[in-house]
């Protein structure tokens, strides 16, 4: 293989299929960045107005599950977030617990976002450039969002002390009214990553190929 060659197709290998775990620390650096990047320009609500951007924290935990898998990324994106809620309530003159959506329940978006983040990171070794591979993260992320959007709404309106009188039937109503607007924003940000993920993936490997035949 020509010299030249090496740095490309270690690439192509780095954004194929994560089985194979071989992320070199440049990618895995890229995909950091550009994960944080989305949950500040989205989750802080003077740039996502700005950006007329939703929210891309969920999204932001399932593919940082499926593409860095490590506790340590989980915990300090979850430092990030609430960092992020800190700085937004606290920028607009009111104490951090004062604002109407910070509860008791608030504890619990750590088992909200730890369902996406480590919904993704057990699919991982499935993630390849392949569109049945692609169609069963993408699945899997359907359903970790799901599961995320109930901790942490229903942990919300049972625990939150914001209902004077909950009841199940008004819970369903919310969960109906909030739930599909949630998961479907999630899996648009997911599908465009792993469109990304797709097309640089073949790129690279036809860029490999080429290199090795010249």
């Amino acid at each position: 293989m020509n010299p030249s060659s090496r740095p490309i197709a270690a690439h192509a290998h780095a954004v194929a299929p994560a089985a194979a775990t071989a992320w070199s620390a440049p990618v895995r650096a890229a995909v950091a960045g550009a994960l944080l990047v989305l949950m500040l320009g989205t989750r802080f609500h003077h740039l996502g107005s700005l950006l007329h951007l939703p929210d891309a924290s969920m999204a932001v935990f399932f593919l940082g599950g499926l593409l860095l898998r490590r506790h340590a990324g989980f915990v300090a994106y979850l430092g990030m977030a609430v960092a992020v809620d800190y700085l937004a309530i606290t920028s607009r003159g009111l104490g951090f617990f004062q604002h109407y959506c910070v509860t008791p329940s608030y504890a619990f978006l750590l088992l909200a976002y730890a369902a996406l983040w480590y919904g993704g990171r057990w699919i991982a070794p499935r993630l390849a450039p392949q569109w049945r591979a692609l169609a069963t993260v993408f699945a899997v992320a359907a359903l970790a969002a799901a599961v995320s959007f109930l901790i942490s709404n229903g942990a919300f309106y049972w625990f939150g002390g914001r209902y004077a009188d909950p009841n199940f039937a008004e819970y369903l109503s919310r969960l109906w009214r909030w739930g599909p607007l949630f998961v479907r924003t999630t899996l648009g940000y997911v599908a465009v990553a792993l469109g990304f993920y797709a097309v640089i993936a073949h790129h690279l490997r036809q860029l490999a190929i080429a290199q090795r035949r010249g």
